[in-house]
């Protein structure tokens, strides 16, 4: 059974940063991909930044040379770190994982993943 379980946001300040975590079990990231998607009340989840076993990445326009996506290898969690946060950045964090390569820009897309954690929350003051 896949469980995914996020840590690591928190309220900042505009400007500041966080790190979420996303620890993976259960889940053969050698075949797959993992990303980090956020959701506002009301809204349609979107992809921020997501990682392939092939080693590429994907990043939304917006958080691009202010967020990085890393994983070191399959046994390590999945981190984004936040710089540079914005007041538009605040939302609940999700960690998505799926089976099986995705090319850009499908991997940024939510309805490819199958496994998703509980999420966790961003929020950044002006």
């Amino acid at each position: 059974q896949v469980q995914l379980v996020e840590s690591g946001g928190g309220s900042v300040h505009a400007g500041g940063s966080l790190r979420p975590s996303c620890t993976a079990s259960g889940y053969t990231y050698s075949r797959g991909c993992m990303g980090w998607f956020r959701q506002a009340p009301g809204k349609e989840r979107e992809g921020v930044a997501v990682k392939c076993a092939t080693g590429s990445t994907n990043y939304e326009y917006s958080v691009r040379g202010r967020f990085s996506i890393s994983r070191d290898n399959a046994k390590r969690p999945l981190d984004l770190p936040m710089n540079g946060l914005k007041p538009e950045d605040a939302d609940m964090y999700y960690c998505g994982a799926r089976e099986g390569m995705v090319n850009s820009p499908l991997s940024l897309v939510p309805r490819w993943y199958n496994y998703w954690g509980q999420g966790t929350q961003v929020t950044v003051s002006s």
